[in-house]
């Protein structure tokens, strides 16, 4: 159209193809937009220039290319167009300053405010944080608060920062390492946080996964009953979809290590995921609970606690044919173990009443593998053989009499 104005090609950003507003020059002498600069070299993971593709140092120098930014801005203004002068972005020492004024009072929850703001804005930002050392700054201050109720906004506005830093998993596990009691005041967090407090627990599963999933086995084992109690109770009151998935990631990766499979048990976690399951349908939680479910029914304590619920078998049955292979499995490895170590006259009768017996006959007739079918044929025999075993018991009796 005869209308358009032309913009300068060297005022667009090769990134963005848009027209730059806050123009930074690499090593390589290329020049982009600030915020896609930093999305390309932060959040990409990229090392080398978009362009040139010559090798980028490791701290990513970027210099504010002033002349370009006026020029722009020239020509904006005189297109009608009025393009502001950008901030000077906050440096290394902003955010060591920050950290400092987070120990006085008054200042405390303004500063960790501040701070996730920044975080929240962009890559640079967080990186910056975690070079300033300020995981290492929130994990002091939250043991600092522990058990203080009068502190706890101060608390969540600390683990939100925490969760902003994005530290790399040896920080964090080194962090943890060092400092054990941390793991306490998570912990304390999850049992005292009341209900205007959830997204603290929130922000404690979170930081929780990151934490246990890279944990070695003699730190796990530590764990004790408070830790997994606090995590069912996570589960029991729903607080978020994240959270749930998170603390399920979290129990399942400790659950095999040591006696945690007994403290999870101990804990209550069997009823409380059934009854959470009662209440979803979502792919990935069940494939989650399922999983934990069959480790903890292998235990006689957990197959216990699931056919002690009023609808733990029940539950498991339904979910056969439903949701996925990977549920239909593990499905399939809880009822052989009940089959094998905890079958009564009662749960064999149980499993023909909530129709788990139809449901293992309709997948052995579905085209689900050779090695699913052997593993419910196997489940079928052992449910027939306790049939039997029960019924020449009741014919042995009736002829004793």
């Amino acid at each position: 159209m005869d209308n358009e104005i032309e913009i300068p090609r060297y005022f667009i950003c090769p990134i963005s193809l848009q027209i730059m507003k806050d123009p930074v020059t690499t090593e390589t002498g290329m020049t982009y937009e600030r915020d896609s600069i930093e999305k390309w070299l932060y959040h990409g993971s990229n090392t080398t220039c978009p362009v040139t593709k010559q090798p980028l140092s490791k701290d990513y120098d970027l210099t504010p290319n002033h002349t370009l930014r006026r020029l722009i801005q020239a020509w904006s203004a005189s297109n009608g167009d009025r393009i502001p002068t950008p901030k000077a972005p906050p440096g290394k020492n902003d955010f060591l300053k920050l950290l400092q004024d987070i120990w006085a009072p008054e200042l405390q929850i303004e500063q960790l405010k501040t701070l996730a703001r920044l975080g929240s804005e962009n890559e640079r930002n967080r990186r910056y944080m975690e070079e300033s050392g300020v995981a290492k700054a929130m994990v002091q201050l939250i043991k600092t608060c522990l058990n203080k109720n009068s502190l706890m906004d101060v608390v969540e506005e600390a683990l939100n920062v925490l969760q902003l830093v994005q530290s790399p998993l040896e920080t964090m596990n080194h962090l943890a390492f060092e400092n054990y009691d941390f793991i306490d005041s998570l912990t304390w967090v999850l049992h005292h946080g009341s209900d205007k407090h959830h997204k603290a627990k929130i922000h404690v599963v979170l930081i929780l996964e990151r934490i246990i999933e890279t944990a070695p086995a003699h730190f796990v084992v530590r764990l004790n009953e408070a830790f997994f109690q606090g995590l069912v109770q996570v589960i029991r009151e729903r607080i978020s979809l994240q959270a749930t998935k998170a603390s399920l990631r979290i129990l399942l990766e400790a659950c095999p290590v040591g006696r945690n499979r007994m403290k999870i048990i101990e804990a209550g976690a069997v009823f409380h995921l059934i009854e959470f399951q009662l209440s979803t349908t979502e792919k990935r939680s069940n494939e989650l609970v399922l999983c934990l479910l069959d480790h903890l029914c292998t235990s006689a304590d957990g197959r216990a606690e699931l056919i002690g619920h009023a609808a733990g078998l029940a539950l498991v049955s339904k979910r056969i044919m439903r949701i996925s292979q990977s549920v239909d499995d593990r499905a399939v490895r809880i009822l052989s173990s009940v089959c094998k170590f905890s079958a009564t006259r009662e749960v064999a009768g149980e499993m023909l009443r909530v129709g788990a017996v139809r449901k293992l006959c309709l997948l052995l007739q579905a085209d689900c593998g050779k090695s699913m079918k052997e593993k419910v044929m196997a489940v079928l025999k052992l449910h027939s053989k306790k049939e039997v075993e029960e019924k020449d018991d009741r014919i042995l009796k009736e002829e004793g009499k």
